[in-house]
Order: structure tokens, then C-alpha cells, then sequence
């Protein structure tokens, strides 16, 4: 009986940071070497990070990321390391696993389905594959796929039926609700019905509005998973397969339970007698926080920034953002500004002043009444004779824009804005008010989950850093007097499970009604979503975390006259 050492590294690749890659590369290579291990395997286009996008039409940097893949093999001493990379082969390029070993390169395994649905858009760039590549390792027979690959039955039956014992799959596969659960069902059931062992390993960090989730993981061939990773810190996970050798119809394995879990965030090296401690969280709207987290964090850090800043109302939506942020970059470097007008109520002040308390984050105030005053007089001739109106509450998002967009340039923020999925549907923010800003933390998030997640974090850090008041008060955009999100929506209870029929789903309104709802609200929100899809192209990104968001998911023409 022999044994194989495998060490399967979720790492945090930066798109472009070729060096920067290529060290992080090594470095757990050289801890997977210490730990004594035979192979190490690390996430689709780790060379590069992923998605490169557009990046892949430059030549020189495919050039420069063949050059960094050399590299790294140059590291591969006494142990061999399969990593991901772009692979360029008579003018084609391909999304390739580097196979390495003994300082050498030693040859290649490519990407056999390219995806090209939701935010995947493979075709553009690469060409399939049409073999694969086997790897003889300690009497195991090792093959390789990629991400895509184990999604589709064939590549995995045909190397199970080419003699391999164990799959290493490698990924950047990004979070989305539900994509947890589904990614191990489907894990088990390609392991159960070929009879082959999976080790799969995926990225870890957010990239623009993907937040690729970890998760990695070794299933067994009877499905039963042995060892998985979090989801949202860089690890290695090291477990140990002992294999009979026998013939390919009566396998026979055994599994180490002396699995090694390695936080490289923090340099502890642990030992675990039970593996399948180590896991995400089965709580849904922990998932979602972890991924807001990680998203926002890695967006900022990625982009240059240090320190953000949030307009912040005293309302649920800009609460859940700014505790968001503090959770994920530190209150020092989070800063809050309040912008009041006449319309403003004292309970937002208190609320907004409780929330920063309660976080240890700076807040000041700069009212925006005089300035508001001033556009109303300088427009007093032009709208004379005029109701007031949408033109007059939007003229005071567009003051506070401004404002933080100022303080943005003289001081280097960020601005973080706080529209959530529903407003952001039906057009209830402000072009070039409060939509103005770099990045949207819950962009994708629509108003109830802001309500669960924003309980979920008070009961998580028990203790309520989100106030009460705010949790219970009826949202209002507090642009006129005693305003309520219900006076032009219907409950967001209701507003929400539409969208998700219409937005997600593709449903059409006699599919919607269907589903038990009013013909008249359905046609009005229908309505509110097709009208505004110009002001979400000119928005911010926002994290991606439902099955489709509005950015890479959706792309409607903005000239469109099909209503239904």
C-alpha cells in the first residue's frame, strides 16, 4: 500500500499581479514541501487570476504569464505542483493546468468546456482541449480537469475509465446563493458514479464583483467528503491517500485522518483529528456576510484604495453597508459623513450617530439645507408654475453626490454608495446622486435579504451594532415630508419575489401573475425595471451573490421596445 500526499492550495491571485502571483505561488509550494507532500494543486488561471478578461487580447501578456508558469516550475524540487495558466499553442490560447515536477515543466492538461453563460464569457477568449493528460504518482494514476469539465459527465468517465483513481479539479468558481450546496452534490455524485476519488480546489477573494468562495475539498470515491476548507481565507489542506494497487473494477483506498489544515493568513499550522470541522457555514445569510466581506475588502485592497467613505442616512441600506465595511477593513479606516436637509428627521440623526458609536467609526455632519436653498432660488423662474416634485427631491441626492465626491478627491476615499437590488430594479435612486461612488457593496442584494442579513449580524456579533430603531423603521428616502418607500412601492415583501421572477428567472408577466400576484403591480414594476436599465449601466459594481445581477448576468439593450 502506498501513500499520495496531496496538498491543494486556496490561494487569493490577483488578475494581472503575474509577480505577485508567481511568489504567492511558491510560497505554498514550499509550505506543501514541508509538510512533506507529493503534489500540490493550486486554482484555475492562478498565474493570471481570474477572469483576465480582455486582458487576454495582449499578446505580451500571455507572453509574460507563459514566462511566470516557467517560473514557478523552476520551484518544484522534490515535489510536483499542477497550477493554472494560460497556454498559447499555434496562435490559439487555452485555459490550461501546468503540470511541473523536479524543476521541470513537464507538459499541460486544457480546459475541455469552455463556459460562456452568466458572468462567463470563456469563448471569447480561449479554444477547448480534447485529451487528457494522466500523471503517474507513487502507483496512482492522477488526472486533471478544469473547473467546467467536472460539471459535464464525459471528462470524468473517461478518466476513470483511462485507469485514474483520483480527479484533480481545479477552479474559479465564484459564489452565488445556493452554489455551495450545489457544487457538493454534484462533487459526490461524479465521485460515487465513477468510483474516483475528487480533489477539488478553488480560489478564494473577491475580484471586481466576484467573490470567489473557497470551499476546497477532498471527496472520496463513495462520496463521503473527507476534508474542506472555508470560504474565505487562503488555506492548504493536506490530507493523506493510501492505495492498494488492484484493477480498476475492485479499487480499494484507505484515507488518512491525520489531515493538516494550514491558515497561511496568520502563519498557524494546525492539526485536526476531524476534518470535516472545517467547513463553511450551513447558515445562508452567514455565507452571503462572508462573501460581502471578502468582496469589499478585496475590491478596495485590489484597486489601491485604504480608507472608504459612506453618506450615511440613518436608513437600513447605508447601516448594513457601513457595518459591512467596518467588519471588513477596520473602523479606522472607515469614515461616515451625514448630510441632512430640511426633510431630515432627528431620529436619523440619532441613528445614524448610534450605528457609528457602536462600530468606533468617525462621523460628522454637513448639512446640505443652505446649498439646497440656493439651487431652489436659482431655479426659482425656471420651474415657477410647477408642482414640486421628483426634479426638486433628486436635486437634493445630487447635492450630497457632489459633496462626497468632493471630500472623495481632496482626501482619497472611496465612496461606497448603498443602493440595494431593489431600488436599483425600479429606478429608486438618483443618476449622479446617490448612485455616485466607486463601489456598491449590496448592489446585488435585494431589501428583504438587507433586513436578514443586517439581523443576522446582530444576532452573530450579539450584540446589536445595526440599532434597533433602524432595523424597525419603514424605509424612507426622506426627500419630502413624512415619505414612504410605500407610497410608489408595493411592500418590498412582494416587490421582491417579482423581481426575482422577472429579474432572475426570465419570467414573463402571465408567468408572474400565475404565481398569485396582481396584474396592476406586476405591470408597474415590469415597467419600473425595463425604464431605468440606463441608469444601472452607468452604475458602480456590486458584488455578485444571486443567481443573476446587473452587471455581467444581465445584458439589456438600452434602445428596447419588447414590454412583457
Amino acid at each position: 500500500m502506498s501513500k499520495l500526499r496531496i496538498a491543494l492550495a486556496q490561494i487569493n491571485p490577483t488578475v494581472g499581479d503575474l509577480n505577485g502571483n508567481v511568489l504567492k505561488i511558491k510560497n505554498f509550494i514550499e509550505q506543501a514541501r514541508s509538510f512533506d507532500s507529493d503534489i500540490v494543486v493550486f486554482p484555475e488561471l492562478s498565474i493570471t487570476g481570474y477572469p483576465p478578461e480582455d486582458l487576454l487580447h495582449k499578446s505580451h501578456f500571455i507572453d509574460d504569464n507563459v514566462t511566470a508558469a516557467l517560473e514557478v516550475s523552476k520551484s518544484t524540487s522534490s515535489i510536483t505542483a499542477i497550477y493554472g495558466f494560460v497556454e498559447k499553442e499555434n496562435n490559439q490560447i487555452y485555459n490550461s493546468a501546468a503540470i511541473s515536477s523536479n524543476n521541470q515543466f513537464l507538459g499541460t492538461q486544457k480546459k475541455i468546456y469552455l463556459p460562456n453563460y452568466g458572468v462567463f464569457d470563456e469563448k471569447r477568449y480561449f479554444s477547448s482541449g480534447d485529451s487528457h493528460t494522466l500523471i503517474n504518482l507513487k502507483n496512482s494514476t492522477v488526472g486533471i480537469n478544469i473547473c467546467e469539465d467536472i460539471w459535464y459527465p464525459n471528462p470524468t468517465k473517461n478518466l476513470a475509465s483511462s485507469g485514474v483513481s483520483t480527479i484533480l479539479n481545479i477552479n474559479g468558481s465564484p459564489f452565488q446563493i445556493g452554489k455551495i450546496a450545489e457544487r457538493k452534490k454534484l462533487l459526490i455524485k461524479r465521485a460515487q458514479e465513477n468510483q474516483v476519488n475528487i480533489a477539488y480546489v478553488n480560489m478564494v477573494g473577491g475580484q471586481d464583483e466576484l467573490v470567489f468562495d473557497g470551499g476546497s475539498m477532498f471527496i472520496n470515491f463513495e462520496g463521503t467528503i473527507e476534508v474542506i476548507g472555508s470560504q474565505v481565507t487562503e488555506e492548504l489542506l493536506i490530507y493523506d491517500l493510501y492505495e492498494q494497487p488492484t484493477t480498476q473494477q475492485n479499487k480499494s483506498f484507505n484515507y488518512s485522518t491525520n489531515s493538516i489544515y494550514i491558515n497561511l493568513d496568520d502563519n498557524k499550522k494546525q492539526k485536526i483529528d476531524t476534518p470535516k470541522s472545517i467547513q463553511e457555514s450551513d447558515i445562508l445569510e452567514d455565507q452571503i456576510l462572508q462573501a460581502l466581506l471578502l468582496g469589499t475588502k478585496d475590491y478596495v485592497e485590489k484597486t489601491g484604495f485604504s480608507k472608504v467613505l459612506i453618506a450615511l442616512s440613518g436608513g437600513i441600506d447605508s447601516a448594513l453597508v457601513t457595518a459591512i465595511d467596518s467588519l471588513a477593513l477596520g473602523p479606522e479606516n472607515v469614515r461616515c459623513v451625514y448630510l441632512p436637509s430640511r426633510f431630515s428627521s432627528e431620529a436619523s440623526r440619532s441613528d445614524a450617530n448610534e450605528l457609528c458609536i457602536n462600530l468606533g467609526i468617525d462621523i460628522n455632519e454637513i448639512s446640505i439645507e443652505e446649498i439646497f436653498s440656493t439651487f431652489e432660488s436659482t431655479l426659482f423662474e425656471d420651474f415657477k408654475n410647477t408642482d414640486w416634485g421628483i426634479a426638486e427631491e433628486n436635486l437634493q441626492s445630487r447635492i450630497r453626490g457632489a459633496l462626497v465626491m468632493a471630500l472623495s478627491n481632496k482626501f482619497g476615499y472611496l465612496v461606497l454608495t448603498t443602493g440595494n437590488k431593489s431600488e436599483m430594479a425600479v429606478g429608486y435612486a438618483t443618476i449622479y446622486g446617490d448612485m455616485a461612488g466607486g463601489f456598491a457593496v449590496i448592489k446585488d442584494v435585494p431589501k428583504t435579504l438587507v433586513y436578514k442579513i443586517s439581523n443576522y449580524i446582530n444576532l452573530k456579533y450579539e450584540k446589536n451594532i445595526i440599532p434597533q430603531s433602524i432595523i424597525q423603521k419603514e424605509p424612507t428616502a426622506e426627500l419630502k415630508f413624512d415619505q414612504k418607500d410605500s407610497d410608489s412601492l408595493p411592500p418590498y415583501e412582494i416587490l421582491d419575489q417579482i423581481l426575482e421572477l422577472y429579474v432572475e428567472k426570465d419570467h414573463s408577466s402571465n408567468e408572474i401573475m400565475n404565481k398569485g400576484f396582481d396584474r396592476k403591480t406586476i405591470n408597474h414594476i415590469i415597467q419600473l425595471v425595463d425604464k431605468n436599465e440606463y441608469k444601472r449601466r452607468q452604475s458602480a459594481p456590486g458584488i455578485k451573490i444571486t443567481s443573476k445581477n446587473f452587471d455581467r448576468d444581465r445584458r439589456m439593450p438600452l434602445s428596447n421596445k419588447y414590454t412583457n
